[in-house]
């Protein structure tokens, strides 16, 4: 199962130093100059769940395997990207094939970093990409309107509830809202997914800082949390220089006091991956066993079965039942025979909702 993050911004922001950092890799050419990045890249980062490491000690599993998450390093958009300026048209194609959006805004000074627009305000900055989204979103709205206004005469219920959708989210976009703050019924939140809308997608504004500034911020990162609160959104702060220091050190002690040498407790990308993972509504259950412990991610929501088919296709097609342990209760009884023998192991059956760091052994017949 995919889900991706796009890494968006303008030029010169931060974007590719912290997709290298994210993936522990040099594969986006971090230049200071815009548009060094054409094609996107993709990199699978493991999101960090120190859950996975107690159930490994408890069932001594000789693999640890954590879930995973794609992110997507974007190239830079400009001012009138909808109009295809700077290669606009193509990356706002990258933007609509991903799932949600990690927004990395400019909050330092460096004389040495050119900025697009010559100075520093983030709030300025935001609004350009924004403004460029939802341009985006208006023209692809308004030429699909009609023809869908013809299925609709011709009594197409899919067609009535897409266009009723559409004019919802046109309404917002003229009055300069993103498509997002739209309310969506249970039942049209995947007829509001198909319309692919840019400004549809969840948002998390990650803040670059200096490294000075990385434990408590600046006047710039607090503008971009007044901002993000207005829409619901989250923020974190990083400084994209720490994290790409820390990437390049090999051992995790060395990473640890060098963090604590500046204050920090964890990296910024690790709250930057567990915000991505939260943002989608992602949750994550757990397989143990002597060869590996393993994390697997689902959405929130999903039946015993989904989850099962997320291991293999066979699991779901024949699911019997799903043997389940909560985490809390297969660490406090120091695993399954523990746990069966204290009562805390359940048969859940097809209309089970997976929580969040259930252990599963599914049962299934093919």
């Amino acid at each position: 199962m995919g889900f991706q993050c796009g890494i968006v911004g303008l030029p010169n922001v931060g974007k590719s130093t912290l997709f290298n950092a994210l993936t522990a890799t040099q594969s986006a050419e971090a230049a200071n100059y815009p548009f060094c990045t054409i094609e996107p890249n993709v990199g699978r980062v493991a999101v960090p769940d120190p859950r996975l490491e107690t159930l490994a000690k408890i069932a001594k599993s000789e693999k640890i395997i954590p879930t995973q998450m794609a992110f997507v390093d974007i190239a830079g958009l400009v001012k009138g990207a909808s109009q295809g300026e700077g290669l606009g048209n193509q990356f706002l194609g990258h933007i609509r094939e991903v799932d949600a959006i990690i927004h990395v805004v400019r909050c330092f000074q460096d004389s040495d970093i050119t900025h697009v627009e010559g100075t520093i305000d983030p709030l300025r900055d935001i609004a350009i990409i924004e403004t460029e989204l939802m341009l985006s979103d208006l023209e692809s709205l308004e030429k699909r309107i009609p023809a869908l206004e013809k299925k609709v005469r011709g009594k197409d219920e899919e067609a009535t509830l897409e266009l009723s959708l559409m004019k919802g989210a046109l309404d917002l976009l003229n009055a300069g809202k993103p498509a997002r703050l739209l309310e969506v019924k249970e039942d049209e939140k995947e007829a509001f997914k198909r319309l692919q809308l840019l400004t549809s997608k969840p948002v998390l504004y990650v803040c670059n800082v200096s490294e000075g500034e990385a434990v408590s911020g600046n006047d710039f990162t607090k503008k971009v949390e007044a901002y993000a609160e207005t829409e619901g959104a989250h923020t974190v702060i990083i400084s994209a220089a720490i994290e790409a220091e820390v990437s390049t050190l090999e051992s995790e002690e060395d990473k640890i006091d060098f963090l604590k040498s500046l204050g920090l407790e964890e990296t910024g990308l690790n709250r930057v991956i567990r915000s991505g993972h939260n943002l989608l509504h992602l949750i994550t259950f757990f397989t143990v066993g002597p060869k590996e412990a393993r994390a697997w991610t689902v959405h929130q929501g999903a039946r015993a079965p989904e989850a099962a088919g997320v291991i293999h296709s066979d699991f779901e097609r024949g699911f019997i039942c799903a043997e389940t342990i909560a985490f809390e209760d297969y660490a406090a009884c120091q695993g399954e025979a523990g746990a069966r023998a204290q009562g805390k192991l359940r048969q859940e059956g097809k209309n089970y909702t997976t929580k969040d760091g259930d252990v599963f052994h599914f049962r299934f017949n093919v």
